[in-house]
């Protein structure tokens, strides 16, 4: 039984990965979503297109050189099977007519943010105003660093292992991690009719790992707020501000004192094993300083492949677990249980609703 969740929109890219056709030259971008070999690329206009990656006389990828793409169209490099960005075939070797079957699945894609979502499912369901957001990536008063790492995990190990933050205190101790919040509980709050999950964890006096000292200068104890936002199956926001013992926001809400960081991670399986973890940070403060950027860069993708061998290891031990293991859970687990039943619900309406994927075209 497959655990990926289908009708259901996914980071596919950063938009930056995905380049303007300067000169209208270039080749397709290729990544695997949901076990679907999908290939992107821009139109003229600078518009991103999705379609399947495998051109329907031979399966040859299109994201694959010698494929290419030329004006508006993408001309498959094994027998110059040509496809317009609606994924209709309009030329064809040796032929003048076109059979009719000639045409690719095209993908809904909406650019939100600094991402490329595409929709995995029914097209019919696709709906580009429920693709959950992370303004910060994108505005105006804010500075990210970004990146991507392959993790050889199922995506639910990775959800998990983001809504139960006490883990830093082990894994990413000299990084991120202090005592303190592995100790602090945590509160959890579900949104049924929005399909949301909220997990907080507030430290009144707590250590300033390197991550924080570094980036913002304090060199003594913090205040420590950790607020996480998760948009099931996929998208994971962390609300972090810290400031110096004793310093709390305004009473009109402001807090010109506090340091602010949004964690965002966008979790998208590749495979039903292996998963794209995109990660961003996004901070509202030393905005040009670029060796604050370099380090918060390096920082954080040193946790995320912390994290990324961690969750390697485990899928292993869960792959060669029978059915049927009792897991022992505890408080800090509220968390990634509510998103389970979350993710589970959205699996079940998927299941309902949708047609068999192998009558889509």
């Amino acid at each position: 039984m497959t655990s990926i969740v289908r009708d259901q929109w996914y980071v596919a890219a950063y938009g930056h990965e995905i380049p303007p056709r300067d000169g209208g030259g270039g080749t397709a971008f290729g990544r695997t979503i949901c076990g679907e070999p999908i290939s992107f690329w821009r139109t003229s206009g600078g518009e991103v297109t999705a379609m399947s990656d495998r051109c329907v006389h031979r399966r040859f990828p299109l994201s694959q050189a010698p494929s290419r793409l030329v004006e508006d169209t993408v001309v498959c490099g094994y027998h110059g099977f040509t496809y317009g960005a609606d994924g209709v075939c309009v030329a064809v070797p040796g032929q003048t007519r076109v059979p009719r079957a000639a045409r690719l699945r095209r993908y809904p894609v909406v650019e939100l943010d600094g991402f490329v979502w595409v929709f995995i499912g029914d097209p019919d369901r696709a709906d580009a105003g429920s693709v959950p957001r992370a303004p910060w990536l994108a505005l105006e008063g804010w500075t990210t660093v970004c990146g991507r790492e392959p993790l050889a995990a199922r995506a639910s190990l990775l959800v998990e292992n983001l809504l139960d933050l006490s883990h830093e205190t082990y894994l990413h101790s000299g990084h991120i991690g202090t005592p303190e919040v592995a100790e602090t509980s945590i509160t959890v709050d579900v949104d049924e009719q929005a399909g949301t999950l909220r997990v907080s964890r507030h430290m009144a006096d707590a250590g300033c790992p390197p991550f924080y000292a570094r980036s913002t200068g304090i060199t003594g104890r913090i205040t420590r707020w950790q607020d996480i936002e998760f948009t099931p199956p996929c998208l994971y926001r962390l609300h972090s501000r810290v400031a110096p013992v004793g310093v709390v926001p305004n009473a009109d809400g402001g807090d010109p004192d506090g340091f602010h960081v949004k964690v965002v991670y966008a979790i998208t399986p590749e495979t039903e094993t292996s998963t794209h973890d995109f990660w961003a940070v996004a901070r509202d403060f030393a905005l040009d300083d670029a060796s604050v950027s370099a380090y918060l860069r390096e920082s954080n993708r040193t946790v995320v492949l912390q994290d990324v061998t961690a969750l390697g290891v485990l899928e292993r031990v869960v792959a060669s677990e029978p059915d049927g293991y009792q897991e022992l859970s505890i408080n800090i687990d509220t968390g990634s249980l509510a998103a389970r039943r979350l993710i589970a619900r959205l699996a079940g309406s998927a299941t309902l609703a949708s047609p068999p994927v192998a009558s889509r075209r």
